[in-house]
């Protein structure tokens, strides 16, 4: 899933060197936090989170096809 969220990020923003998906294992399921350079945040949001939700949305589908539960964050 990590490799997923990397490639859909990763050409998005300005700085793909400084990206860093990570995952861990909850309780709840698989939690993926992403961190961008600051320059980055905005792309990686996008206006009104419409680029984070629909970045979520994509995960959220692979996740079901694969049987896991997944949350996405982006850390500041």
């Amino acid at each position: 899933m990590k490799n997923f969220v990397e490639y859909l990020l990763v050409r998005l923003i300005d700085h793909p060197d400084e990206l860093q998906v990570t995952e861990q294992e909850t309780a709840e399921g698989l939690l993926i936090q992403i961190t961008v350079n600051p320059e980055d945040m905005g792309r990686v949001i996008g206006k009104g989170g419409k680029v984070i939700k629909s970045v979520r949305k994509l995960v959220q589908v692979k996740a079901a096809r694969d049987g896991i539960r997944v949350r996405v964050e982006v850390a500041e």
